[in-house]
């Protein structure tokens, strides 16, 4: 068994059961988006809102004083 599987067995045993079963949603998530080649979608996804959360409401660019 890899290491981080190994990890993530631990873990799930050592955290609460609430945080244990939305860890073990969000890896069955994972591991389905893998399976059908859409993680990297997914990720990319995530990076857009990221940085639309940077810019702030309604996608503005915060000015700075310079």
């Amino acid at each position: 068994m890899p290491s981080v599987a190994q990890k993530l067995a631990s873990k799930l045993e050592e955290w609460e059961p609430e945080v244990s079963r939305e860890v073990e949603i969000l890896v069955a998530d994972i591991i389905d988006l893998t399976d059908h080649n859409l993680l990297d979608l997914a990720r990319s996804r995530r990076v857009e809102q990221e940085v639309l959360d940077l810019l702030g409401p309604g996608g503005a660019v915060p000015h700075t004083q310079d």
